[in-house]
This record gives structure tokens, sequence and C-alpha cells, in this order.
């Protein structure tokens, strides 16, 4: 009886998942959908005592993840100051030179997610902040702006040893043999797998062949495209109460007021490898440049950084709600279920691809994408040598499955600052990239298949 309950809760939080997925497309409200996911879910678990073990999720929730929701406040309060020196439209004056058409435009933009690869987040926030003046310009959707912030930050990380997410990985791989017996040089062998992390190289062609014209726009990408061309409208009326209309009389900053601190920003978090430390740093350099010269006064420092903390309250408070799911799906033991569901398909050459499936699937379900990976990696990689199946593409799979996750799933960091940052509602984001990590999805099922048998 007790296994039977654990599979009734197993399979009720993978609908759950599906509620959430499926009634933020219907209703356009992710945070209320995953509300709901939330409080189902307790009342399945502890059903008289809900709100008091509910409660106790919630401090969990944020004091297990109090780092990456106070990164998101303080980039708030970073990009606040920035812009209060008006040296981004210096800055976009600048690039209006360089990149003097769509095409250039999105080029650069694309160059800069591919340079800019220590922190998924580090990537979005700092081209963002860089580009999205010049974006409205050029009258490019925004919708295209977050696309490629999004689509340039996981799939790029997770193939990079030296970044975030490649530490993350490889901390987990050298705990295994089969990751050990291809030799004692760790990163060598983390690279040895890139080539076949095929979910990222594909996002990366797409959006190049995005970005020169060849891929054309799909579903929602073209919409937005459609907007612009008949209203002039650069983010839609939904999308409106995350931007503050600027006056016209707005006076240009100096470019090197923007440049600086975003290069003791990237310079900061490279040399120490610690983004906290990077956002800190940063914002006392923008103090230190304005207050002296009255770009900023001392008394309106705290209220322009109040403000920008205040108006990522929203992706945090997202951000959370997914922290709290995360937790109670866990509880009720989804990922036990699904791994149990496929571990018939485990086997000889298709086990990549299920690897794959596996990953992509757990981590847009719940946007842990540390946590699937910690899971799965000690089953595969083993399981993996057992059945014959080639460690490179096991953990190539692993790589690819949590790219996926980043990037496709709608209440993930990344999809969240992507979108926050771009001016757009998050939905929207995620229905107009949709198309394009589709394409990217299948092309990596036929490649892992492929790769499967060969290998």
């Amino acid at each position: 009886m007790e296994g039977d309950d654990s599979m009734s809760l197993g399979l009720i939080s993978v609908l759950l998942i599906l509620f959430v997925v499926i009634g933020a497309i219907a209703t356009k409200r992710v945070e209320i959908c995953l509300f709901l996911a939330c409080l189902i879910g307790a009342i399945v678990l502890y059903g008289t005592h809900t709100l008091t073990e509910l409660s106790g999720i919630f401090l969990q929730a944020l004091e297990d993840n109090s780092w990456v929701m106070l990164i998101v406040g303080l980039f708030g309060c970073f990009i606040a100051l920035l812009q209060s020196s008006n040296g981004h439209l210096g800055f976009s004056k600048i690039v209006d030179k360089i990149c003097d058409t769509e095409r250039k435009t999105l080029l650069a933009t694309f160059i800069m997610g591919v340079v800019i690869f220590i922190e998924e987040l580090l990537n979005a926030m700092t081209i963002g902040a860089c580009m999205k003046t010049h974006y409205d310009k050029k009258k490019i959707p925004r919708e295209t702006l977050a696309y490629l912030l999004d689509a340039t930050g996981g799939p790029i990380c997770v193939m990079v040893p030296i970044s975030g997410w490649g530490v993350c990985l490889m901390s987990m791989f050298v705990q295994e043999d089969a990751f050990l017996s291809l030799g004692s040089n760790h990163i060598k062998s983390y690279l040895s797998a890139a080539p076949f992390c095929f979910y990222p190289i594909a996002t990366l062609i797409i959006v190049f062949l995005f970005c020169i014209g060849i891929m054309p726009k799909l579903g929602g990408m073209k919409k937005a495209y459609k907007r612009v061309e008949e209203t002039g409208m650069v983010y839609s009326e939904k999308s409106r109460k995350y931007n503050h209309e600027v006056s016209g009389d707005v006076v240009e900053g100096k470019v090197l007021d923007f440049l600086i601190p975003v290069a003791v920003l990237i310079a900061l978090t490279v040399i120490t490898g610690d983004l906290m430390t990077g956002i800190i740093g940063a914002t006392i350099v923008c103090a230190v440049m304005y207050i002296p010269r009255k770009i900023v006064s001392a008394e309106d420092l705290f209220p322009i950084m109040t403000k920008g903390f205040a108006d990522m309250l929203t992706v945090d408070a997202v951000l959370l709600l997914t922290y709290v799911l995360q937790i109670i799906t866990e509880k009720m033991g989804m990922t036990d279920y699904i791994i149990e569901k496929v571990q018939p398909y485990m086997v000889g050459s298709m086990f990549p691809v299920v690897i794959f499936l596996l990953v992509a699937v757990l981590c847009f379900c719940t946007a842990s994408l540390v946590g699937v990976c910690a899971l799965i990696t000690p089953i595969a990689l083993p399981l993996g040598a057992i059945v014959g199946s080639s460690t490179l593409l096991v953990m190539a799979a692993i790589m690819s499955g949590a790219g996926f996750g980043s990037h496709a799933c709608f209440y993930s960091d990344a999809t969240l600052v992507s979108s926050n940052i771009a001016g757009i509602d998050n939905l929207e984001h995620a229905t107009s990239q949709l198309p394009y990590v589709a394409i990217a999805a299948a092309i990596s099922l036929v490649a892992f298949i492929v790769a499967g048998l060969v290998m």
C-alpha cells in the first residue's frame, strides 16, 4: 500500500506541473498558477496542517535560495544606478554607429552572449542593460532581445568548464568512476563531452541563423515583428507596465559612466568567481563615480537603489513560488516516479536519449537544475557504463538536458531574468521563443539517437 501511495503522490505531482504549464499559457498568470499548485500540493500532503507546513516550506525555500534572490535584487539596484547616469544612452549612440542594421545588432548581441559565459544571469543582465535602448531605436521587438539573452545564457554556460554551471556539473561528474576513467585532466574530459552537447549546439546555431536572417520568424516572434511593423511598439500593451516612460529631454550621459561599472562587474566576477562580489563591487564603483560629480546625490542614492530592488520583486516572487513547488514535488516523489517510468528504456543505444529526455523534462518541470543533475548523475554515469553507453554521450545528455531546462522552463531564473531585463511579460518571452526551443529539442533527440547507435 505504501508503494501505491508513493506512486499516487508522484502522479499528482506530475499533474500539478501540467496544471502550472497549461494554466500559465491559458491565463498568462504564471504566479497565480504556481501559488495554486503549491497550495493544492500542500493540501494533498498535509491536510488540516496545510497552512502551518506550507509556511515552513516558504521559509525553507527562502533560506535555501536567498543567494539567487538577493543577486536578482542587487542587480536591480545596479541597473537603476546605471540608468540614473544616462550613460547607457551614450553607449547606445556608439552602438548605433557600429551596428547600423538589425543584422549587425543581433550579431553583436549574439557575440557578447557567447563571450560572457561566466554566469547566465550575468550574461542576461549586462547585455540587456547594454543593448535595450539600441533595440528600441532600431525598432527591434523586445521579444528578440529576451530570446537572444536566454538562448546564449544557460546553453553556452553548460559547455564551458570554467563557468558557474560548468564548475557545478564537473564537481558532480568527478565523483563518478566512469568520468575518472576518461583521464586525470578533468577539464579536458569535460570539454571532450562538449561536441556532443546537441541541445546547446543546436540552440546556438539556430540563434546565429536567426541573427543573419536565415531562420524565419515563427509563432510569437512573427507576431512581435508584425506588431512593430503595424504600431511601432517594441513591446506589447501587456508589457507596458514593465517599462517606465522616459521624457524626451533627458540629457545623454557619459559612456564611461556606463562602461566602467559594467567592466568592473565582469572583471570582479571572473577574478573572484563570485557574482555577489562582482555586483556589490560594481555598485560601490557607481556610487564613487556618481556622487562626487553630482550625477546622483547622496540623498537620492538609496531611493534609486530601493526602487531598482523593488523592480525585481516580481521576479523574486515567482522564483520563491518556484522553489516552494520544487520542495513540494520533491516530497511527493515526482523525480523517483518519473525515473521509475523511464527505467525500462534505460538500455543500450537508447540510454543517452533517455537520459537527455529525463533531465530535460525534470529540469523543465521543477526549474531545479542543480537538484536534478545532482540526483541523475550518480545514477546515469554508472548505469551507462553497465549498459555499454559512451560516458561522453551520457555526460553530454545531462549537460544538454540542463541547458534545455534553463532555456525552456518559463519560470526558471534565467528565463525570468531575461524577460525582466528585456522589459516584457515572462509568458510572452517563453511563448515567442518556443518554436526555436522545440526545433533545437527535436534536433537533439535525433542526434542522441543516432550517436547512441554509432558510439
